[in-house]
């Protein structure tokens, strides 16, 4: 048999495999968007259920041969083929000894959370969660422990899972290079900064008028709306059944209506990445495998690179008087932009500055290393969330929902993944430099339009997908390898200049 026909028949288990992810992604979507409280058990049942045939499918012994061979001879593969055998091969060696029984389990477990979570969020109550996150914990240790390859720690595992080759000592540089510069430069922005005017913001807006805008935005982000549904949730997120069937997900709040727009602008980034990776990837299995920190890295690029310029508030504008004209009574560009890049020290991380956003994600960052290990333990989460906020931000935590409840991450046992965000940061930064080098960003985007952004990403990052690393993807587009201190001093000058320094 070629290899050739080895990849055929592998596709074909891939097929069948994606008809369960599919459905149960759905009803992952249906628990987070519009499942009732009372239906999210029998959700939660159905799920597994599906799991486990899932599970049956990518653990027969036919799998296992077909992907363990191709992964050792490729040869007459395309490059596509090669990364997608490399990558279920990747998966099949991390997940390979791990029983039917225990991956239903741990369905049940993750399913439960979420909905512990749900409930504890709505109660302000982190106790009516501890018992099931504790649960994750000790599950992700479990299936960790089973892999053949071991790495240094639990938490590095979990790092490689969201980034390939992410390590806790690569992270402690990063960060520690992030809070050098960071931490000082806040300090003087409290001590000395230009106040900046934000009471508009917090005016009340009726929910109608902020939809109304987020598609307004959907459509500017270039995003196909026939292949599109956007719809509200707790925690806004984004994901895809295929190239022509992207959910988008977004909160809406009456007195912060500007909260909106960045959620959807990021979410809307997201979507962009999975409607332009080639049509192909998808026919292979190569689809929806990129890096974390690359996907977070186009959805902040929108969100922050862009959406808070001077140039797109100018775009924004008039737009937003139309829509928001009571909101909007006497806002100039200005105004606007200096409002949308206030520093200051916060409670919530999808709610933070771009300067401070960073400190949000190092918080996070400590506590998994600590829980992951063991130093930290489960029922003391909520008093050392509440103590790093106050030794890194310098705020004062008022209860569990604004506090260690906040983030449904920990809720599916996505630890490692915070991460990404800042990485994902640092490399817009880093691109952002470059783009400028190759094509008009601003004048277009004063004018509400982001194609030649939108074109340049396609052509250097969309059209890869996975079949290029981080690293080398920002080779690809930056003539060099990742350097942190592109996105340090793009902070530096944005803030010194904005508050006056």
């Amino acid at each position: 048999m070629t290899n050739q026909q080895k990849f055929s028949r592998l596709r074909k288990i891939l097929d069948d495999a994606s008809v369960y992810g599919r459905s149960i992604g759905k009803l992952n979507f249906d628990m987070q968007c519009c499942a009732p409280e009372e239906g999210m058990e029998q959700a939660g049942e159905d799920i597994a259920v599906l799991s486990k045939q899932l599970f049956r499918l990518t653990h027969s012994k036919t799998y296992a041969r077909l992907v363990t061979e191709l992964a050792a001879d490729h040869e007459g593969l395309s490059p596509v083929q090669q990364k997608v055998v490399e990558h279920k091969n990747d998966e099949w060696q991390k997940g390979k000894n791990i029983s039917a029984k225990l991956d239903y389990e741990m369905t049940l477990a993750y399913n439960r959370a979420y909905a512990k979570w749900l409930e504890a969020k709505k109660a302000n109550d982190y106790s009516i969660f501890r018992d099931a996150f504790a649960d994750l914990i000790g599950y992700t240790r479990k299936a960790i422990d089973l892999r053949d390859e071991k790495k240094a720690t639990y938490y590095d595992a979990c790092l490689d899972d969201y980034e390939k080759g992410g390590s806790i000592a690569q992270l402690d540089a990063f960060f520690g290079a992030l809070k050098e510069r960071i931490v000082p430069l806040l300090a003087r922005i409290e001590k000395d900064g230009k106040p900046i005017r934000t009471d508009f913001m917090s005016r009340p807006c009726p929910i109608p008028q902020q939809e109304a805008f987020s598609k307004y935005l959907l459509e500017l982000e270039g995003l196909r709306g026939s292949a599109l549904v956007l719809m509200t949730t707790e925690h806004p997120f984004t994901t895809n059944f295929g190239p022509h069937d992207v959910r988008v997900t977004t909160h809406y709040y009456e007195e912060n209506f500007v909260s909106n727009i960045f959620t959807t602008l990021h979410e809307g980034g997201h979507a962009l990445f999975m409607q332009n990776e080639p049509e192909e990837f998808y026919r292979e299995h190569a689809a929806n495998s990129m890096s974390n920190a690359m996907h977070e890295c186009i959805s902040r690029f929108y969100e922050n690179l862009i959406g808070r310029s001077f140039a797109f508030c100018q775009a924004l504008l008039p737009v937003m008087r139309e829509c928001f004209p009571e909101q909007m009574q006497g806002i100039d560009a200005e105004t606007l932009y200096r409002a949308v890049n206030l520093a200051h020290p916060s409670l919530i991380r999808t709610e933070a500055d771009e300067l401070t956003y960073a400190l949000h994600i190092m918080v996070r960052y400590e506590l998994e290393k600590q829980l992951m290990s063991g130093d930290l333990k489960v029922a003391d989460l909520p008093a050392a969330w509440n103590a790093m906020y106050k030794d890194y931000l310098g705020v004062t935590v008022p209860n569990d929902r604004e506090g260690v409840l906040q983030d449904s991450h920990w809720s599916g046992g996505a630890f490692g993944y915070f991460p990404s965000y800042a990485l994902g940061s640092a490399y817009g930064a880093q691109m952002l430099h470059f783009i400028e080098k190759d094509v008009d960003v601003w004048a277009p985007a004063a004018k509400g339009d982001l194609r030649p952004i939108t074109a340049w990403l396609g052509e250097k990052i969309h059209r890869y997908g996975q079949l290029l690393t981080p690293s080398q993807l920002i080779e690809n587009a930056c003539g060099g390898p990742f350097d942190p201190h592109y996105f340090v001093d793009y902070l530096t000058e944005k803030y010194t200049a904005l508050y006056n320094l």
